[in-house]
């Protein structure tokens, strides 16, 4: 069982930055990739930013240049840093992992929101 606990969520202004942190109860580098997702109010939920074993990372078109992902292996931890945020931001955000290439992400954590607005 992975457990994955997600913080660091809140309000900000738009163009302002954030900083999502994800605790894995399991060594990060027994997964394949990590991940983080949001869903919007009224939407899907979609992948945003995956962090590979081998280091690689990928981003939706959306957050691409504004949003890095990168982990933290003593403690287990994977970052979102967030900047130039912007209105359709907004939504929870969860951490998810996947252990092998051909599984999809079954671990989630329980969520954080952040919501931008002025």
């Amino acid at each position: 069982q992975v457990v994955l606990i997600e913080s660091g969520g809140g309000s900000v202004q738009p163009g302002g930055s954030l900083r999502l942190s994800c605790v894995s109860s399991t060594n990060i580098d027994s997964m394949y990739s990590m991940a983080w997702f949001r869903q919007a109010p009224g939407k899907a939920r979609t992948d945003i930013a995956h962090i590979y074993l081998d280091g690689r990372t990928g981003y939706a078109n959306s957050v691409k240049g504004r949003f890095t992902i990168s982990r933290d292996h003593t403690g287990n931890i994977v970052y979102l840093q967030m900047d130039a945020l912007k209105d359709e931001d907004t939504a929870t955000y969860y951490c998810a992992a996947r252990r092998t290439s051909v599984d999809a992400y079954k671990y989630f954590g329980q969520g954080t929101e952040v919501t931008v607005s002025s």
